[in-house]
């Protein structure tokens, strides 16, 4: 599924703006960053410190594209007034400075959950919720759990 192809939501002038951040991810193209958040936007899910505003976000979606190279395929999305949820699969390929180099080049689906809280038409927070234990299951760095018996 697309963004193209989900249902719409209502209530919420920036949904486009949502959608144009995973677009712009899938395309390697972060220019819209400028115009989907705002000049003090906060990234709450990135694993080291941004500074505020499409800067700081360029900065953890560059690694999210060039170094990990992350695809996303977007499955459900729900808005509310000053609310944006998406829930999607993360599509990559483990690579050697984050996963190891004895797991480089082994395919991952990781589930992912963005929430961003909204500000007229732009984008002014973001949380991400990922499933990285069970992309350390995936590429074999981990094992998978054995249910009990």
């Amino acid at each position: 599924m697309t963004s193209s192809t989900i249902g719409a939501s209502v209530g919420n002038a920036a949904l486009p703006a949502a959608r144009a951040v995973f677009d712009a991810i899938n395309s390697k193209d972060l220019s819209c960053l400028d115009d989907a958040v705002t000049s003090d936007f906060v990234d709450h899910g990135s694993p080291f410190p941004l500074p505020p505003g499409p800067d700081g976000y360029r900065q953890i979606l560059t690694y999210v594209t060039r170094v990990l190279a992350i695809r996303y395929e977007l499955m459900d999305e729900f808005a509310t007034e000053d609310r944006i949820v998406i829930r999607a699969v993360a599509h990559g390929v483990a690579v050697a400075p984050v996963h190891g180099a004895e797991f480089a080049g082994r395919p991952y689906a990781m589930p992912t959950v963005h929430i961003y809280r909204t500000e007229d038409d732009r984008l002014a927070e973001h949380w991400g919720v990922r499933d990285e234990l069970g992309v350390l299951q995936q590429i074999g760095a981990l094992p998978a759990p054995v249910p009990p018996v």
